[in-house]
């Protein structure tokens, strides 16, 4: 198992007696107050996270473009520098060994996973150059996101010029003296920003934020509430409902997908499946009639018998009711169809996301 990570953000709040915890391969804030709070304040106004538990590494060299275009799911040679998307890297049965944001730069792409990702994507990428001048490079940079309906005011009111972007786009901008790349990207449903530096600049842009926080109704927030607003978003994330036992189509993922650039590894089952019109299972929502959340791994069950188990659920703060997702046989997977969730009693099938801004 990889070194837990401890960023400079995470060391100044455990400094403060936040309560912090190990989530995707980092010791981050679980919560700064109270959970529900926090999650509503990202619904509606902003909140701001140590993202320590993101990692990135840069692929540099003559070939590095054809190499990631050649090896993930995505289409990278259209990207320009500035734009970004999402990808995933899959085994020959089309599985998924980990899923990447991927940002283009002049002379380099910036690959990004969590952070008990990264020595894994290190690996699997690096099985992949053979004749290729392709250098990958760990790049000691730590993250902070700002998410919520005013995020965009806020980073402004804390001293950030941003242009226009669109989800994914990217520039490279200096706070405090020091270099900041700034991301325009959602991990809640809302509009979101992510910001990467030095650990003097991300703690400088944190304590920025901490002073125009209170103009906004903005909190610093932690994983808990992030768990939550992600699964209220429909957000799969790895380990969860991502895996090497899952495909991208059953995840829903078509954002990580060009059926158009040609050959990769696990393409041919990914076309397979796409071109047979459905998979066998299939990534839902469950909106519970009780009040108990569920366990990840409960059983799920219809017409008494078992149809799948549930992966990530929460209470919800924005719905005031408990849901879930899951995976299911996808002749069980039509919104509306009634299903039982052991220990939580009877739930339906809901379409995803459960909860979307009105833009």
């Amino acid at each position: 198992m990889a070194d837990i990570v401890t960023g400079p953000l995470s060391e100044m709040h455990a400094s403060e007696g936040v309560c912090c915890g190990e989530y995707h391969g980092a010791w981050v804030p679980l919560r700064f107050t109270n959970t529900q709070r926090e999650h509503l304040a990202v619904r509606h106004a902003a909140g701001f996270l140590d993202f320590s538990f993101r990692a990135r590494i840069a692929a540099r060299g003559e070939d590095h473009v054809s190499f990631l275009h050649n090896i993930l799911s995505n289409d990278i040679k259209r990207l320009r520098p500035g734009q970004g998307t999402y990808a995933t890297l899959l085994n020959v049965k089309g599985q998924i060994v980990v899923d990447l944001r991927v940002y283009c730069e002049t002379d380099r792409i910036l690959l990004e996973t969590d952070a008990d990702l990264r020595e894994k994507a290190w690996q699997a990428l690096e099985r992949y150059i053979v004749m290729d001048d392709v250098t990958l490079e760990r790049l000691d940079a730590w993250g902070l996101s700002v998410q919520g309906p005013r995020s965009r005011e806020l980073l402004v009111a804390a001293g950030m010029e941003l242009p226009p972007l669109a989800e994914f786009d990217h520039f490279n901008a200096t706070w405090s003296g020091g270099p900041l790349h700034i991301t325009r990207a959602s991990s809640t449903g809302e509009e979101g920003y992510d910001l990467w530096g030095s650990a003097e600049t991300t703690r400088a842009a944190w304590q920025a934020l901490q002073r125009a926080a209170a103009t906004f109704e903005a909190l610093p927030c932690g994983t808990e509430a992030l768990e939550s607003l992600r699964i209220e978003a429909g957000i799969p994330r790895y380990g969860s409902e991502l895996g090497e036992d899952t495909i991208p189509l059953e995840a829903g993922l078509l954002n990580a997908l060009s059926f158009s650039k040609g050959c990769y590894p696990g393409q041919e089952i990914v076309e397979r499946a796409r071109s047979r019109g459905h998979v066998n299972w299939k990534l839902v929502g469950l909106t519970l009639a009780g009040v108990h959340v569920p366990a990840p791994g409960s059983k799920v069950r219809a017409e008494g018998k078992e149809v799948g188990e549930v992966t990530s659920a929460c209470f919800s703060p924005t719905l005031q009711k408990p849901l879930a997702l899951a995976y299911l046989r996808r002749e069980f997977s039509e919104p509306g169809t009634p299903v039982t969730v052991d220990c939580a009693g009877a739930a339906q099938i809901s379409l995803l996301p459960f909860y979307q801004r009105v833009r």
